[in-house]
């Protein structure tokens, strides 16, 4: 499990993202529960995430962020990303943050993304 940690933060919500290797469901049921084990992932609002597995099937989780999930398997599926599982979560900071919580997910996966593609350093 590769855990970025926070990545931004907007009106007192953070987001975080992680990601790890999976082949099939019980793998990403593997990695949440993973994630999940960290306290502050457990008492997460939301751990968002989606998939392309390596047989094709899309899986995606909104966590109750209905619409994240399919962001970060949109994003997944243009990068060519199969096998990689993407979690985004959001700690809400007690303000609503409407459609920006969209762009809020779009840059953690990017920020995933980059990172992976520059050997798993962090970017700026």
């Amino acid at each position: 499990m590769r855990k970025l940690g926070i990545i931004l933060t907007d009106k007192g919500s953070k987001y975080a993202v992680s990601g790890a290797a999976v082949a099939d469901r019980a793998g990403v049921d593997a990695a949440l529960k993973s994630l999940k084990r960290e306290k502050s992932y457990a008492k997460a609002t939301h751990n968002t995430w989606g998939v392309l597995l390596p047989d094709g099937t899309p899986l995606k989780g909104d966590d109750g962020e209905a619409g994240a999930g399919m962001i970060i398997l949109r994003m997944l599926e243009r990068a060519e990303r199969v096998g990689e599982l993407i979690i985004v979560t959001r700690w809400y900071g007690g303000k609503h943050l409407g459609g920006d919580r969209f762009r809020h997910v779009q840059t953690c996966v990017s920020a995933y993304l980059d990172a992976e593609s520059n050997g798993g350093k962090k970017t700026d």
